[in-house]
């Protein structure tokens, strides 16, 4: 490659950076995913219950079921009152006023006091499955707090610490995230979401405003390889990414969020560069099949999906059907959430991720070539 070549790359991705600038909503686009996305992700989305609405059944109106009811406070419930009926009960659940329903027996204090087993029936709302686990999971926590202050008082035992009997004591130790906020999650998961769907848009866009201005078969007939004329529009895009990474750490998740960032901001961008090498190559393709922008939008939102379901964000690889394990090693996503978050929350180093950063690159290497190859069969 001598002087001449570069210079021609040089002066062709100048050309991409300053089209883009020109391009206000493309530029608008950019910085609205990188800032408000990212904000409105990690302050609106948490893995918490939170004022979770619910009623009460209460059938015995009983000291004891007063004291049940009163275990269930904010933030975690937030308890909207009393219900009569069965069929209002229903009604709310039916309108999604509620999440659930707690029906109280006639019996339950008796029942206690005679020291025989009683039960409160749940009807739940599991419409939304990860509200309806998690509902379920803090009532049964309540429910079984509230055993033992009722044994304890049988037992008239009024301070825990005096019973001499063995126990098991579970000592945590929380690494990583010892407060377990999901603030720290999912910021850092948005950004790496919009990095992905940039990633595979923005080379698309590129390549279809040339089509759109007809100017891609002026490239294709001049004296240049179909890799001197994609190679310039990747490197606009890296280059477009990178300085959105940039405002979206400094400005919105460490600054906003106060997400720690432990690990070397160098190692970060170049497992980002590499990544947005790895999925450009399905940008190329995506261009190649799209006639416009709206259809480059479309087609990058079909690979999208796939790609952040075998990701491994949501779901762990070990709760997978086997086939779609390995699947996730067709995902160039699964490689940089493995990587990213171990350098921002672990502080990883390179030295430690570097099988699947090769592995990413190979990948990369693989899909780079092939959206070339694609180009190549339309215009060569």
């Amino acid at each position: 490659m001598n002087r001449l070549w570069w210079l021609r790359i040089f002066a062709l991705t100048k050309k991409e950076l300053l089209q883009f600038s020109r391009d206000i909503v493309l530029v608008f686009a950019v910085v609205w995913f990188f800032t408000v996305e990212v904000f409105i992700a990690g302050s609106g989305v948490t893995m918490d219950l939170n004022n979770a609405p619910v009623v009460f059944m209460d059938h015995d109106r009983s000291q004891a079921s007063r004291e049940w009811i009163s275990q269930f406070k904010q933030p975690y419930f937030n308890v909207l009152g009393q219900v009569e009926t069965q069929q209002q009960a229903n009604e709310m659940l039916d309108k999604g006023e509620v999440l659930g329903v707690f029906d109280i027996p006639e019996d339950f204090e008796k029942k206690l006091l005679l020291q025989q087993q009683t039960s409160i029936q749940l009807q739940l709302d599991a419409s939304n499955i990860i509200l309806g686990n998690l509902g379920s999971s803090y009532s049964s926590l309540i429910n079984a707090q509230y055993n033992q202050q009722w044994m304890l008082r049988n037992m008239k035992i009024v301070d825990p610490g005096t019973i001499q009997a063995p126990i098991v004591e579970e000592r945590q130790k929380i690494r990583y995230n010892p407060e377990g906020k999901s603030t720290w999650f999912m910021p850092i998961s948005e950004m790496m979401t919009v990095i992905t769907l940039l990633s595979l848009f923005l080379p698309a866009a590129i390549v279809v405003r040339e089509k759109e201005r007809g100017t891609i078969e002026q490239l294709s007939v001049a004296p240049l390889s179909p890799f001197q004329i994609l190679l310039p529009k990747i490197i606009a895009a890296e280059i477009i990414i990178l300085i959105g990474v940039a405002l979206c750490i400094f400005g919105v998740v460490g600054t906003v969020f106060q997400v720690p960032f432990r690990g070397s901001l160098f190692s970060f961008f170049l497992v980002t560069m590499v990544f947005v090498y790895a999925v450009s190559g399905l940008g190329l393709f995506i261009s190649s099949v799209s006639r416009n922008l709206g259809q480059a939008l479309m087609v990058s939102f079909m690979l999208l999906m796939p790609m952040l379901l075998l990701s491994g964000t949501w779901t762990p690889r070990e709760s997978m059907p086997e086939f779609q394990q390995y699947l996730m090693f067709l995902s160039p996503l699964s490689y940089y959430i493995d990587i990213g978050y171990s350098i921002i929350l672990k502080g990883a180093t390179l030295d430690l991720m570097w099988l699947p950063l090769l592995e990413l690159f190979a990948l990369g290497t693989v899909l780079f070539w092939f959206g070339i190859r694609q180009f190549h069969r339309q215009f060569g």
